[in-house]
């Protein structure tokens, strides 16, 4: 496929692709080393971690995956874009590609996606780092039920496939203080070259309506890894994950340590990158010396 749009600087990483439900899921394997898994939300694909690996994979094997429907992976019009389907997805790759010590990385809807798998295969995941995410139902939640109108708008379904309403106009007002460049943008716009390429970011946003028990599930399944060491990385100017769900995180994770960034929004890893690669490898050098 010609991804003209894709600036190899920025992202100059040999492309691997894995057979699912007879479409091909795109990701990434870089470096060699302990196995970190980058885990994306939506609209984003493994691009957004791209600053994260390029300096990490200097010391471990970075693997990132692309969801099927996002990044460079396939996009059918008809497909079960669930999000616990995209977790069962994960769940065959790492058992297919025998990965284990995991450190898993996760962002957004990658949370529940990744952290469910890590939940049921504890024995596979040796640390999570979780940055603006969440695992739990967010049902009674005064911010989420404001939100949550605009995602029950008939108008909805319109936006997001025909005006790639995700990428164009949600992601960007997500960011805090470092807002993203054009060409930069052009990376979560690009992948969603037509309206019949965009149901994967609709399933995501009806996923916040129809998946809260499940949610809610993971969170009291969490026992499984609580005790495993954590960290979280918190843009606290993020306007749609607020700090309260960081504040949560820490309520139900016993070995902890937490970054917070106080003028980055929804995708630290895109906006402080540098802050980020500090974190993370203080974050495992600190946990390889005491282990």
């Amino acid at each position: 496929m010609a991804n003209h749009w894709l600036d190899k600087l920025e992202y100059p990483f040999s492309s691997n692709y894995f057979n699912i439900n007879g479409q091909k899921l795109h990701y990434i394997d870089e470096g060699k080393g302990e196995t970190l898994l980058f885990v994306h939300g939506t609209p984003s694909w493994s691009f957004d971690f791209r600053k994260i690996i390029k300096n990490l994979r200097q010391n471990y094997r970075c693997i990132a995956i692309d969801h099927i429907g996002f990044g460079l992976s396939d996009k059918p019009e008809h497909y079960d874009y669930a999000t616990e389907n995209h977790s069962k997805t994960l769940e065959k790759f790492v058992i297919e590609k025998k990965l284990n010590n995991i450190t898993i990385i996760v962002q957004d809807f990658g949370g529940p996606i990744g952290l469910n798998f890590a939940i049921k295969y504890p024995h596979l995941v040796k640390n999570t780092i979780i940055l603006n995410s969440w695992l739990w139902s967010s049902t009674n939640d005064p911010h989420f039920i404001k939100f949550s109108k605009i995602i029950r708008s008939p108008l909805l379904p319109f936006l997001y496939r025909y005006l790639n309403f995700s990428p164009r106009f949600v992601l960007p007002t997500t960011y805090g203080d470092n807002k993203p460049i054009k060409h930069i943008l052009k990376h979560y716009t690009k992948p969603f070259a037509d309206r019949t390429q965009r149901n994967g970011t609709l399933a995501f946003a009806k996923s916040l309506l129809n998946d809260q028990d499940w949610f809610q599930e993971l969170w009291d399944s969490r026992q499984t890894i609580s005790n495993k060491p954590a960290l979280f990385i918190w843009g606290m100017k993020d306007p749609v994950i607020i700090p309260t769900y960081l504040e949560k995180f820490q309520s139900g994770f016993n070995n902890y340590t937490t970054v917070r960034l106080e003028t980055c929004g929804h995708f630290p890893q895109e906006e402080q990158p540098e802050k980020v690669i500090n974190a993370i490898f203080d974050f495992l050098t600190e946990k390889k010396n005491h282990s």
